[in-house]
């Protein structure tokens, strides 16, 4: 194949610390087709996952210590779904979809699946997604895993509890299903505070939360006092911040906070987690609260498991998933900075090939 057929997304400045990302961050060039050696495979990218945490990687200090920053001029990587074109590996053979967490966003890459330094990829399995492709990088990728498992280990659902669920960035990827989840789980009461009125119709019209709540245009205290009368007991917090603070302090004592993540604080020189008021602090201890970070790679060993259990919520029609699909790898920064700024329902996927 000519040079030219292979392209790739690289890194092309930073935002800055305290920056907001743009697509001129970003720089799509044409790049050599790879030569594969033993122990490789080539694969060409099927579709991309487009997450919030990708903006930690933009900054030379991404502030954790589980994630490395993007180098300048290099292909950036992600989660991704591909099938193997080329194989010169024993366990892996030509059309076999793979799926991994830091696959290049290059629509032709060869990876080391063998030795100590290779990079880990799966096979996927066909009967579970029935070429769905992109379902491995929501529904059963981080995002459900995550909603599962963080509802799981920090949540504290009682069955029959007769608890109230709050979830931000409702209407996101991760989110959305948490919401589901939590109703599935026992959670009697579901409220989602998102950031427009379609949202909010896609919660409580389509995914059965009973109330919404549009931060942009409502006040989001004076309204959780109306949605949740009986205060709130599990919190899926996605997004930090004062949405953040306001929940908090309508948290009745012994409550928990899931800590999934803190959208709105991604574009600032701040640590993870951040720094809260002082009055939310207040809350937290006077109730008892307890909001510890939730790390999904920390309960890898229950993947499996979570994905199974997704799989039967989601045949059974008792989980709706939604997509936002970008076309092409060349729209990839487009749909990373849309993403960044709430213009995804569910999952912000790009597609970037066919089998």
């Amino acid at each position: 194949m000519a040079t030219s057929s292979n392209k790739r997304v690289c890194l092309a400045s930073r935002p800055g610390a305290n920056g907001i990302p743009s697509v001129e961050n970003f720089r799509m060039e044409d790049c050599p087709m790879p030569e594969l050696e033993d122990g490789q495979i080539l694969v060409k990218l099927l579709c991309l996952s487009v997450d919030p945490y990708m903006r930690c990687r933009m900054n030379m200090d991404t502030g954790t210590d589980y994630m490395s920053p993007w180098k300048l001029d290099t292909t950036i990587d992600g989660g991704g779904v591909g099938v193997v074109v080329k194989s010169r590996s024993m366990g892996h053979s030509k059309g076999d979809v793979i799926e991994g967490f830091h696959l290049p966003w290059q629509l032709y890459v060869a990876l080391d699946v063998q030795g100590f330094n290779c990079l880990i990829v799966n096979k996927v399995d066909v009967a579970l997604v029935k070429k769905h492709w992109s379902l491995m990088l929501g529904l059963y990728g981080v995002s459900g895993i995550s909603a599962y498992l963080g509802i799981k280990e920090k949540g504290h659902v009682v069955p029959d509890g007769d608890q109230t669920f709050v979830a931000s960035a409702a209407a996101g990827s991760c989110g959305s299903l948490a919401g589901q989840i939590a109703r599935l789980e026992g959670c009697t009461n579901v409220v989602g505070i998102c950031g427009s009125e379609e949202k909010c119709r896609y919660l409580t019209e389509e995914l059965g939360f009973n109330h919404a709540i549009n931060y942009k245009t409502e006040d989001v205290g004076e309204r959780l006092r109306e949605c949740c009368p009986k205060g709130v007991q599990v919190y899926f917090d996605n997004v930090g911040g004062s949405v953040s603070d306001a929940v908090i302090q309508q948290m009745t004592p012994d409550s928990h906070v899931i800590l999934c993540g803190q959208i709105s604080v991604y574009n600032t020189d701040l640590p993870y987690p951040p720094p809260i008021p002082e009055e939310t602090q207040q809350a937290l201890t006077e109730h008892n609260i307890t909001r510890e970070r939730f790390l999904v790679l920390n309960y890898i060993d229950q993947f499996p498991d979570a994905i199974e259990q997704l799989c039967v919520w989601y045949n059974k029609g008792e989980i709706k998933y939604k997509e936002t699909v970008a076309e092409g790898l060349e729209n990839a920064p487009f749909a990373f900075v849309s993403m960044m700024t709430g213009g995804n329902i569910g999952k912000q996927i790009v597609h970037v090939a066919d089998l």
